[in-house]
C-alpha cells in the first residue's frame, strides 16, 4: 500500500515538477486532459477550456487568410487624437461576451508570440482564437515565444479573437459609438489599461490595425523596460544601419527603397543595446544586420518650396524638433505616428533627444522633393552614403524669405499643439 501510494506522489510530483511535459503541442491538438497549466492561464483570462485546445500550431497547420482593410479601431487609453475611445464599462461587457463565446467552444487556439525580439526589451503576446484561421495573420506578425515565456513575463498582452459577430457584441459598440454603425468586416477594440485586445469578425485580416493596435498596447510595457517605441523603419545600405522616419506615401512611392528597408512597415524598438523591428518582417527569417549600433537616424521628408535642404545634418535638438512636428507636404503628423498611442509625442521627443545624446548618433533631415518629383531609392541611398562619409554636397541655399515661412508653419504648429517646448528644440 505505502509502495502505492509512494508511486502516486511520485507521479505528482513529476507533474508538478516537469509541466513542459504535459505542455506540447501535441498534447493540446490531441486533448485537454494533460493540459492544466495553460488551461488554468486561460481561466485567468476568463476563458474556460472545456475541450481541446490547440498550442502554437505550425503555419502549415494554419490556414492563411484573405486581408482586408478598413476594420474601424476603438481604443481606450489614446492619447493621441483620431481614434475613437470606448469607455472602461463598455469594455468590460464586449470582453464578457467574447469570453463566454471562446469558453462556450469546443476547440481554442493558442499562438503565443513577442512584440520586438529583442531579449531585454520586448512584450510577449498571447492569442486566444474561435478558428485557426483567424490565428494566421497574428503568427505571422509576431516573432516566437514559448508558454515560458508568456507565464513568466509580469505584464503580457492578451489578444481574443471572435471571427463570429454576435448582434450583442454590436449592440454594445453601436450604443457606445453611435456615428459607426457599420462593422460589416468586424472591428477592433483595444483597452491599454487592461492590455487587452479584441478582434471580432474579419478584423485580424486587417494587418494595419492589428499592427496599430498591438503597438499601442505595447508601448508602455516596452518604454518601462528601457526601450523608446517608434513609428520608424530601419534601412540599411552596405555596412551602415539606419533609423528612417518618413510618410507611408514616400515609402510607397519608391519601390527601390523598400528594397533597402527590412520591412515596409513602420514599428521600431531604440534601446540602449540595440534596435529591432517591432513586428516580423514579412517573407523574412529574423533580421541580422551589418552592425548593432545605428550608423545615422534619417528623416525623409518632402517640402516643395524649397524651404529644407536637399540634406541637413541635425544637432539632437533640431531632430527632437523635426521628429516631433513630422512635417511631409505642408502636413504634420506628430513624432511619425498615425496610429493610437499612449504615450505624448513631446515626452516621445524628450527621449529620442536625450538618446540620441547619449549614443552620439549623426541625424540628418533629407528633403525627397527634387523639382516637383520624390527623389528615387538609389539617389537617396547614395545621399545616405556621402553624408555618412561626411561628404556632403554642396547645395545653393533657398531665399530667407522662404525658409522663414516654413520655420513659421513649424512654430505656429507645435507651439499650438505643445505646449512649453524645451529650448534645445529647435528648427
Amino acid at each position: 500500500m505505502r509502495r502505492k501510494l509512494a508511486k502516486q506522489l511520485n507521479c505528482v510530483s513529476n507533474h508538478l515538477i516537469h509541466p513542459s511535459r504535459f505542455l506540447s503541442r501535441q498534447f493540446f491538438s490531441e486533448g485537454s486532459e494533460f493540459s492544466y497549466g495553460l488551461n488554468c492561464a486561460l481561466a485567468g483570462k476568463g476563458v474556460i477550456a472545456k475541450g481541446k485546445v490547440f498550442y502554437n500550431l505550425k503555419p502549415s497547420e494554419l490556414k492563411k487568410t484573405e486581408q482586408v482593410y478598413g476594420v474601424p479601431l476603438h481604443v481606450r487609453g489614446n492619447t493621441v487624437a483620431g481614434f475613437p475611445d470606448i469607455s472602461k464599462s463598455q469594455f468590460s461587457k464586449l470582453l464578457k461576451q467574447v469570453s463566454c463565446h471562446l469558453s462556450s467552444l469546443n476547440n481554442i487556439y493558442v499562438q503565443d508570440g513577442t512584440i520586438s525580439n529583442l531579449q531585454k526589451c520586448n512584450c510577449k503576446v498571447r492569442v486566444l482564437s474561435d478558428n485557426r484561421s483567424a490565428v494566421f495573420s497574428l503568427s505571422n506578425i509576431l516573432y516566437k515565444a514559448s508558454i515560458r515565456d508568456i507565464s513568466h513575463d509580469s505584464c503580457p498582452l492578451t489578444v481574443y479573437i471572435a471571427s463570429s459577430i454576435s448582434s450583442n457584441v454590436k449592440e454594445i459598440l453601436n450604443n457606445e459609438v453611435p456615428a459607426q454603425r457599420e462593422f460589416n468586416s468586424g472591428f477592433a477594440v483595444a483597452d491599454i489599461e487592461r492590455s487587452a485586445l479584441i478582434l471580432c469578425g474579419k478584423a485580424c485580416a486587417d494587418f494595419g490595425v492589428v499592427k496599430y493596435a498591438l503597438a499601442a498596447l505595447a508601448s508602455p510595457v516596452l518604454a518601462a523596460r528601457g526601450g523608446i517605441p517608434l513609428s520608424a523603419r530601419i534601412l540599411v545600405t552596405g555596412n551602415s544601419v539606419n533609423l528612417l522616419f518618413a510618410s507611408d506615401e514616400i515609402i510607397n512611392t519608391t519601390g527601390d527603397l523598400q528594397q533597402a528597408l527590412v520591412s515596409t512597415d513602420a514599428g521600431v524598438i531604440l534601446f540602449s543595446d540595440g534596435f529591432a523591428p517591432l513586428f516580423h518582417p514579412n517573407n523574412s527569417t529574423d533580421p541580422k544586420y551589418p552592425s548593432k549600433k545605428l550608423s545615422s537616424i534619417i528623416i525623409l521628408s518632402s517640402d516643395s518650396t524649397g524651404g529644407l535642404q536637399l540634406i541637413s545634418k541635425l544637432t539632437a535638438g533640431q531632430m527632437a524638433y523635426h521628429f516631433l512636428a513630422g512635417y511631409n507636404d505642408g502636413k504634420f503628423t506628430p513624432v511619425y505616428n498615425k496610429g493610437p498611442s499612449p504615450i505624448d509625442p513631446l515626452a516621445l521627443a524628450n527621449s529620442i533627444f536625450f538618446k540620441i545624446k547619449e549614443l552620439n548618433i549623426p541625424c540628418f533631415v533629407i528633403n525627397a522633393n527634387v523639382a516637383g518629383k520624390i527623389m528615387s531609392g538609389q539617389d537617396l541611398i547614395q545621399l545616405v552614403t556621402l553624408a555618412l562619409a561626411n561628404k556632403l554636397p554642396q547645395i545653393k541655399l533657398a531665399p530667407d524669405s522662404i525658409v522663414e515661412d516654413l520655420k513659421a508653419k513649424y512654430n505656429n504648429f507645435l507651439s499650438g499643439k505643445f505646449k512649453n517646448l524645451p529650448e534645445q528644440f529647435s528648427f
